[in-house]
């Protein structure tokens, strides 16, 4: 079967990249061959592949007209809706913004699983995100808590984190405690100096408007009106995690995030793995699930993700 496109050579420059480096892509990735030719692109292959290119370069194009660059990221994320045939939400993930940086950038979704996130986020008073690296869990969950405090629907932002990583010990480090756990919450002070403009955050971290604090810190304490997110929830206990959530107060968020895979606590154990266990079903409580087709940072990360869940199941396949 054989598809025709009207398309002008500047737009196909646009769409097939450097190199022709996109249109290879599209070929490989839909199985499908392009060829332009006299201000028409054919598109030939068999009868579903074709209307999934054509109905994918029909909303690259729609998307260059607005005004949108079709990088290689983009054209392998859009390969993969079309493939789960959403061809439509290739321009609606690229056009739709969640938050805006202090510098005027548009922070937006790039996943369908990133949608679903930040969607429920809105709707829910506890959402836990899990999944892989690099889903863009914690950057979204500041986002979004930086557009609640904008708005006026929270009056502070609480992050926190485990004080615990791969093993190692925090009093073999230099410093007080603050100082200790500094490095393991610098992901959480980089989002939120990008959202805030670094002298913002500054202030409103001498006002105690932003608190970054380890999870130990919160035991005690009722968090209201606050949007507080745990982030590498896997490192809690199941102690710690029911003491975090038992934190929450009136007019308050919570955002919870982990991997599953990456919990450095002795046996497996996993506060995270228990609390979405028995908390599933409950009204105002929501739980997102990422997979590696949300991974946005470079291509080969999704592959190492894929590699290392392929050796797990094979060596739980020896175990069993």
């Amino acid at each position: 079967m054989t598809q025709s496109i009207q398309v002008t050579t500047d737009t196909l420059i646009k769409l097939f990249g450097s190199l022709d480096e996109n249109a290879r892509l599209i070929e490989k990735g839909l199985g499908v061959s392009l060829r332009p030719r006299d201000g028409v692109l054919k598109i030939a292959g068999d009868e579903q592949s074709v209307e999934r290119a054509t109905y994918l370069v029909n909303n690259l194009i729609a998307l260059m007209g607005k005004g949108y660059d079709i990088t290689r990221e983009k054209v392998l994320s859009s390969i993969d809706l079309v493939l789960m045939d959403k061809p439509d939400d290739i321009i609606s993930l690229s056009t739709d913004a969640v938050a805006v940086t202090a510098r005027g950038k548009y922070i937006k979704c790039k996943t369908i699983g990133q949608r679903a996130y930040v969607s429920a986020i809105k709707k829910n008073t506890l959402v836990f995100g899990v999944g892989p690296a690099g889903t863009g869990k914690t950057y979204l969950a500041v986002a979004m808590a930086v557009a609640s405090y904008k708005s006026g629907e929270t009056e502070k932002i609480i992050l926190t984190r485990p004080a615990i990583e791969a093993g190692e010990k925090l009093g073999f480090l230099p410093g007080d405690l603050q100082e200790k756990v500094d490095p393991y919450l610098r992901p959480l002070y980089d989002a939120l100096q990008e959202n805030f403009g670094v002298d913002n955050y500054t202030t409103l971290i001498e006002r105690g408007i932003i608190e970054v604090a380890p999870l130990a810190y919160m035991r005690g304490r009722t968090l209201s009106k606050a949007f507080i997110i745990l982030d590498e929830a896997q490192n809690a206990t199941d102690e710690q995690m029911k003491m975090f959530l038992t934190r929450l107060g009136e007019g308050s968020k919570m955002v919870v995030n982990g991997d599953l895979t990456q919990a450095d606590l002795p046996h497996g154990a996993s506060g995270l793995k228990h609390a979405v266990e028995i908390l599933k079903g409950i009204e105002s409580v929501d739980i997102c699930y990422f997979t590696d087709k949300d991974i946005v940072r470079h291509e080969l990360v999704q592959r190492i993700v894929l590699a290392y869940a392929a050796q797990e199941k094979n060596e739980n396949g020896k175990r069993d």
